[in-house]
């Protein structure tokens, strides 16, 4: 078992065959990304030149318009896209590492749905609760998610098989987000405070929110980090893992209190916005096979750049007018989600 494993993590295709062509292809990706967070910057009701972006960066005017409309507006919301494409990237990875389900994803698990649903409750009940309680809430109900799709798909014989854990994840999603939905339905003045928000959003986000969420965030992707090499022993197979003396238990609620991190911060700040888990991890596979010391940081800069850009083009594809993030995502996502659903998972 050990040395079938072995093999197939040998033979894994990459598109980096040489491990000493990841650290610069990761080069190449931060390159990108910051590439992205500019060009998203300039973008807007009023299109600013790279010029007045930099310089309103570095060196500040606040009697200039358009520096206050960059500083106020416009880095807050990229910021934000950025850290929930990583956040969201990171903990589908994560994700279908420890459960080998290639179709593992914190919105089809229904650990988004759960998440909103927390903060939808708060707000009908406490009506305009701070900052902090809509991050508390939304860890709150990542983790009530997680427990209980992995409870529905433990039952019977089998245990939590990728299939299992795939259908409690979309009969949960489909019953909160039912929930949600009569909660917002019932209540106008729930409805008005958050309903753009509950599509997956980068509208309007402020930099105070995103100082109280992107702690949470940052640690689930340090965490993440750390724990790496465990993951990709765990992604080999459970025996591998143990009989290599690692507490497969341990490293799992470990893993586990990241994924909730990464999911519940990125849903606090930008709503549930979903397929980000899904289809990054595989192109980071591809990029740089099995290894998950590779796969996650792979994973973060190309959520991070794919979020970004799916913001431009939900932007300007309807100018004036403006789409959510999550409309987009969902957009590029479903095929995948089908392709995946068709090849993937029944080989």
């Amino acid at each position: 078992m050990v040395i079938k494993s072995k093999q197939a993590a040998t033979n894994t295709t990459r598109l980096l065959s040489s491990r000493a062509l990841l650290l610069p292809g990761m080069a190449v990706v931060s390159l990108l990304l910051v590439g992205c967070l500019l060009w998203s910057i300039t973008l807007g009701a009023a299109d600013i030149t790279p010029e007045v972006v930099f310089t309103a960066l570095f060196n500040f005017d606040e009697t200039e318009f358009d520096h206050l409309i960059i500083q106020t507006v416009r880095l807050p919301r990229v910021l934000a896209g950025a850290l929930v494409g990583a956040g969201l990237a990171v903990a589908g990875a994560i994700m279908q590492g420890l459960t080998r389900n290639p179709l593992a994803d914190s919105g089809i698990l229904g650990i988004n749905a759960g998440a909103a649903f927390a903060v939808v409750m708060t707000v009908y009940l406490v009506g305009s609760p701070s900052l902090s309680i809509y991050a508390v809430a939304a860890l709150i109900g990542a983790a009530a998610a997680a427990v209980i799709v992995y409870g529905l798909a433990s039952i019977g014989r089998g245990g939590p098989t990728p299939l299992r854990l795939t259908l409690a994840g979309v009969i949960l999603t489909a019953f909160v987000s039912s929930l949600t939905t009569a909660i917002l339905i019932q209540d106008q003045e729930t409805l008005d405070q958050i309903r753009f928000w509950t599509a997956g959003s980068l509208a309007g986000r402020e930099m105070p929110l995103l100082q109280q969420t992107a702690p949470i965030v940052l640690a689930g992707l340090v965490g993440s980090l750390l724990i790496s090499r465990q993951i990709t022993t765990i992604s080999l197979g459970e025996d591998v893992a143990k009989g290599l003396g690692q507490n497969t238990l341990l490293v799992k609620g470990i893993a586990a209190v990241m994924v909730v991190l990464l999911a519940g911060g990125s849903v606090a700040l930008a709503g549930p916005i979903g397929f980000v888990g899904l289809i990054i991890p595989h192109i980071a596979r591809f990029i740089a096979g099995v290894d998950y010391r590779w796969i996650i940081p792979y994973s973060a800069l190309l959520g991070a750049v794919l979020v970004t850009v799916a913001d431009v083009v939900a932007r300007i594809a309807l100018r004036p007018q403006e789409l959510p993030v999550g409309i987009m995502m969902a957009v590029l996502g479903a095929p995948f989600f089908i392709y995946l659903a068709r090849w993937k998972v029944r080989r």
